[in-house]
């Protein structure tokens, strides 16, 4: 009997586009009315489907609004995205997505994630400009040489310094950059292609599931809270460093498995293509890395640096960080002195290398757009919210975050969930005499947990750029999840009952 071979990552997300399609003609559409700030015109904007109207920029608008945030959250800047308003939830009209929508949805989901597209696809070119030059190959063999005996210490190294960038500033889909550049180091480290993908995509999330300083998700869902986002700092640094450390140990315990016997990687009988397709020519000379490769990998480095301090400090975005790549590409063809027409080729290749990379990320993006359309995230958000209510504070913290984890498949933008849901979420901790960062907390792990195997999140664009399937991973990743599940419950009860 033929063995049924698992979807690729394109037919997953077009049968969960199928399945949401479907939804929404199963769950029955509705949505909150929203609230804006407008900066130029200092003005509240409180939209709904039938019309939007301008409310008074004023403590007292948002108090008879039930809104319990203070004004200068949203006069600051620190609230930006229109919040959901408590208690304004109603029943529309259904919307339900046919065939048509469906088939539209993934073309939708391209156009708004053009942006991101556009980056992966300069990353591409940018690494094979790289890769052209031969300074990968000369810089791995060099740093395989130092690490000979402690390639541990590159899986430490890589996991905590992604993990420090993802709670600080949300370090997430920038990271599809790492995967080209880290995975033929580790492959040379004996390791295999999910210890790479280990560090980089664990690493991230780990971070980003206990943020301590990230606008994207704590500043933003605490701000929405109506908190200041220093409440509750001191027990999600402990949550970050238990969590890192107990990712790290994972890592490291499959990655020995994997060096002391190939055949126990979960990819074995991959073994072969991943690393034809990563691993630079096999060649027992010594490579002389020349002071003119020295420059190219040190242009190469600094175009990351450069885009981590634009993003942190300049505001920087995708079309930006796209810029950087790219004048990393033309400097490091004129140091080399690439031939024009060589140059363009090669750039062009290493793009297209990516590119179904670059679809996938739209495809997800085509999911969320067919819920939005369908007017049943707001649903879920109401029903979701109305299923605490009367807990104990145990029960109740716990069930929020495995909400939130059930929410994020729905709204995998953490910035999103966090102006959808903590305006409604948020108040019901006060019902169970709680402090609402407990339910940052869960919101954090609740998202943060689903986000190591979320399929609408960024996972199956990790998993493509070395075309391992979404089952491999889960095989992988499950048993780290179970484990941070039960840390987590354990964290949010000892934190509620303290």
């Amino acid at each position: 009997m033929k063995k049924i071979k698992f979807p690729s990552a394109q037919s997953v997300l077009l049968l969960i586009a199928a399945f949401v399609a479907l939804l929404t003609w199963c769950i029955p559409s509705g949505q909150y009315d929203r609230l804006a700030y407008n900066k130029e015109e200092n003005s509240f904007v409180k939209t709904s489907l039938e019309n939007s109207i301008t409310l008074e920029a004023s403590q007292k608008t948002l108090d008879g609004l039930g809104v319990k945030i203070p004004l200068e959250k949203f006069t600051s800047g620190a609230i930006y995205k229109a919040i959901s308003i408590p208690g304004t939830y109603q029943k529309l009209e259904a919307r339900p997505q046919g065939f048509k929508e469906f088939i539209l949805a993934p073309l939708k989901g391209i156009i708004a994630v053009a942006d991101i597209i556009i980056l992966v696809l300069f990353i591409g070119g940018l690494v094979a400009i790289v890769n052209y030059t031969g300074a990968f190959e000369a810089g791995i063999t060099r740093l395989s040489n130092l690490l000979k005996g402690k390639e541990y210490i590159l899986i430490i190294a890589v996991t905590s310094l992604i993990a420090l960038g993802g709670t600080t500033f949300g370090l997430a889909e920038e990271t599809i950059a790492f995967y080209p550049i880290l995975i033929p180091i580790f492959i040379a480290a004996k390791y295999d292609a999910i210890v790479a993908l280990a560090c980089i995509y664990i690493g991230s999330t780990i971070g980003t599931m206990v943020s301590t300083t990230n606008p994207f998700s704590t500043i933003i869902a605490s701000n929405s809270a109506g908190i200041n986002w220093t409440t509750g700092i001191n027990g999600r640094v402990i949550m970050l460093l238990t969590g890192l450390i107990i990712c790290i140990a994972y890592i490291i315990r499959y990655a020995q498995k994997v060096k002391k016997d190939p055949s126990k990687s979960i990819i074995y009988d991959q073994k072969d293509s991943i690393e034809k397709m990563f691993s630079f020519k096999t060649s027992t000379e010594s490579i002389n890395f020349t002071l003119q490769l020295k420059l190219v990998l040190t242009i190469f480095i600094t175009c990351f640096i450069i885009m981590v301090y634009g993003v942190v400090n300049l505001e920087w975005w995708f079309l930006e960080m796209t810029g950087v790549f790219f004048v990393g590409a033309v400097l490091i063809g004129f140091i080399y002195k690439i031939n024009e027409t060589v140059f363009v080729n090669t750039f062009i290749k290493g793009a297209n290398e990516l590119l179904s990379v670059a679809f996938i990320i739209g495809l997800a993006r085509g999911v969320t757009i067919l819920m939005e359309d369908g007017l049943i995230s707001d649903t879920l958000l109401y029903y979701s919210s109305s299923f605490t209510d009367g807990m104990n504070k145990g029960l109740f913290i716990n069930s929020t975050m495995f909400v939130y984890s059930g929410l994020s498949f729905f709204i995998p933008s953490s910035s999103g969930m966090a102006v959808l849901t903590m305006p409604i979420m948020s108040p019901l901790a006060d019902t169970v005499s709680l402090g609402r960062e407990h339910v940052v907390n869960a919101y954090l792990l609740g998202v943060g947990l689903f986000s190591f195997i979320n399929p609408t999140g960024l996972i199956l664009a990790s998993l493509a750029i070395v075309n391992v399937g979404y089952n491999k991973w889960l095989k992988f990743i499950i048993p780290l999840v179970i484990i941070l599940a039960l840390v987590s419950i354990l964290f949010l009860t000892i934190s509620v009952y303290i």
